[in-house]
């Protein structure tokens, strides 16, 4: 399978620099990422089981499902790949507009396979697995679909920071996000404490990194974790995230992704480059047929 880019093609533009070293550095490095990542896979390899299922539907919602229940949807090697090769055949879904991400048999994800952790515990291949599951991530929440964590039961250590991957997180009334990265000697190396710093604020963030503090859906909310919480019964929690989640992902195609898109450029770029970007974004839409049919039907104020 060709690796996809695991660089940020939104950022593209802002990056180019003259010269031919750079350009030769450039070769050089990505020549040396690639064959670090096959490098990675081939150890990922060792430690199967579980999947990582995806289902793309005709209303451009992605279902994604971390599916290992027997070990709490916990990742195996082989899950890893799998997440990237999912996240890499949902980057070229043009039809795409949302995700749903969820677990297993009413939980969310237990972190890492405990299996696959003691056997790469030295700190070289610990280094390449989490760069690995960084882009992985990183690319996950760079995705030009809006995005939300379906948080049923326990979201533990790598599946709380799979939750912050997302742009939303909901959860069920008994479900709980817990770091607890600190009661096995670490600290999260997926991504999630920048995304987490993001989201509730370096005070809030060092509370749960450092107290390892369960998040109920209460606290969740106060602290800006959490963005709603499903009271529906057993097996009904995935239809009413679909419903929540259409209320973003209504419309067009191209225009939901978009928004998607000036969004991260705001997030991540400075503000020149990021204006920059809007005006690129703004370019593509701009006598779109979602803009002329909205111009045709005078929808502007309705």
């Amino acid at each position: 399978m060709a690796l996809c880019s695991v660089g940020r093609p939104l950022l593209q533009n802002t990056q180019r620099a003259s010269g031919c070293f750079f350009k030769r550095k450039q070769t050089f490095c990505c020549k040396a990422n690639v064959a670090q990542e096959e490098e990675v896979r081939l150890k990922l390899r060792l430690f199967p089981g579980g999947s990582i299922d995806l289902q793309k539907q005709e209303s451009g919602i992605a279902l994604m499902t971390v599916n290992n229940p027997s070990r709490m949807n916990a990742f195996s090697g082989s899950m890893m790949i799998e997440l990237e090769e999912r996240v890499c055949e949902l980057e070229s879904w043009t039809e795409g507009k949302g995700l749903i991400v969820q677990g297993a048999a009413g939980t969310f994800c237990s972190g890492s396979d405990l299996n696959a952790v003691r056997a790469i515990s030295n700190p070289q291949d610990g280094m390449k697995m989490c760069m690995f599951m960084q882009n992985t991530l990183t690319r996950l929440l760079r995705l030009p679909l809006i995005s939300v964590a379906l948080v049923e039961g326990k979201a533990l250590g790598g599946g709380a920071e799979l939750a912050t991957a997302c742009d939303f997180r909901l959860l069920t009334s008994d479900a709980v996000i817990q770091f607890v990265h600190k009661h096995m000697g670490l600290v999260p190396g997926w991504g999630g404490a920048a995304r987490l710093v993001r989201i509730v604020g370096s005070q809030n963030a060092l509370k749960l990194l450092a107290g390892a503090k369960k998040v109920d859906p209460d606290f969740g909310q106060q602290i800006g974790l959490v963005d709603g919480v499903l009271t529906v019964g057993e097996g009904n929690s995935l239809v009413e995230t679909e419903r929540w989640l259409s209320q973003f992902t209504k419309g067009s195609a191209p225009v939901i992704r978009a928004v998607k898109k000036v969004v991260l450029s705001g997030r991540e770029l400075s503000l020149d480059e990021a204006l920059t970007t809007e005006r690129h974004v703004f370019g593509t839409v701009w006598g779109g047929p979602a803009n002329l049919e909205a111009l045709a039907l005078k929808t502007k104020h309705k």
